[in-house]
């Protein structure tokens, strides 16, 4: 049985133009509030990582100061260390998230050191924001193939995911960042990761590399899942994997839940003009087959 309720947890200003071509600080506004806009509850807003290794984030404080913050909705930023925690907090994000993966090779390739590091690098982030009761989302690279090591064990990506839901992650996002996800692989995995962390907890996070990221969401939609991640006009990629396309287009995404029943409180003609219009600020094609039909 599909679930009545479905929330979308939008990646676009985030993880999505991360790996576009830099915006202007107005147009991530406007991008930002018009998300809200549209109906959207749950926005990645930023990131707090070093701008050596993401400059397209660099201005992310300046953003978040300047949005006007919409009633009912939850503000997050990514935040890899304390410090980025710190300047997270300064600018008054509703929640923070962390990263690691479930591969060593690409955790050495992404964030420079391993999954046991990184692990143990996020104990004073989680430390510290539950001392501030700020929740902590985190997310899991890698889940279903990984460019340099090819598949992963679904063990692997449960183990890490357990240890983030005991430190105090309150929902742990697994995230097919090459998109080589097919139905039936992914299922497999959830259900494996399913067993030790709770699906009402988890969500999913799916590139569209192989156009099956809709697939893997219908796939799993009897799973008790309750999030899946997407990005507006299908924005981002992975620039660690190559030929990584963008992310699942929130437009597509919406289109097959509402067509299911499933509710999400998200008005997609709404969506779709705010995300063509930061696909012509960019000077890109919008992705997302639903947008482009719709406009």
């Amino acid at each position: 049985m599909y679930p009545a309720h479905i929330s979308i947890y939008e990646v676009g200003p985030r993880d999505g133009l991360q790996n576009e071509a830099p915006l202007h600080i107005a147009d991530k506004i406007n991008l930002i509030e018009g998300l809200a806009a549209a109906g959207i509850q749950r926005i990645e807003a930023g990131s707090f990582v070093s701008p050596k290794w993401v400059p397209q984030m660099a201005d992310s404080a300046a953003v978040c100061q300047q949005i006007t913050r919409a009633p009912k909705v939850r503000y997050s930023a990514l935040t890899p260390n304390i410090t980025g925690l710190k300047h997270a907090v300064a600018v008054g994000m509703d929640e923070i998230a962390v990263f690691t993966a479930a591969s060593e090779t690409f955790c050495q390739h992404n964030i420079h050191c391993s999954i046991s590091q990184s692990l143990a690098r996020f104990e004073a982030v989680f430390t510290e924001a539950q001392r501030l009761n700020l929740p902590v989302r985190a997310y899991v690279s890698c889940v279903l193939g990984c460019p340099y090591e090819g598949d992963i064990a679904a063990e692997q990506v449960a183990a890490v995911a357990h240890t983030l839901l005991e430190m105090g992650a309150y929902e742990v996002s697994l995230g097919d960042t090459i998109g080589v996800g097919t139905p039936a692989k992914v299922r497999r995995m959830l259900d494996t990761v399913s067993v030790c962390v709770p699906p009402a907890q988890l969500a999913l996070h799916f590139h569209d590399t192989y156009g099956q990221a809709l697939a893997n969401v219908l796939a799993c939609l009897d799973s008790g899942i309750a999030t899946i991640d997407s990005a507006v006009a299908g924005l981002g990629g992975c620039p660690y994997a190559r030929g990584s396309s963008g992310n699942l287009a929130t437009e597509d995404l919406l289109y097959m839940l509402h067509g299911l029943g499933i509710h999400t409180g998200i008005d997609v003609k709404q969506l779709a003009s705010v995300g063509q219009q930061v696909c012509q600020r960019l000077g890109i094609v919008n992705r997302s087959k639903v947008a482009l039909a719709l406009l």
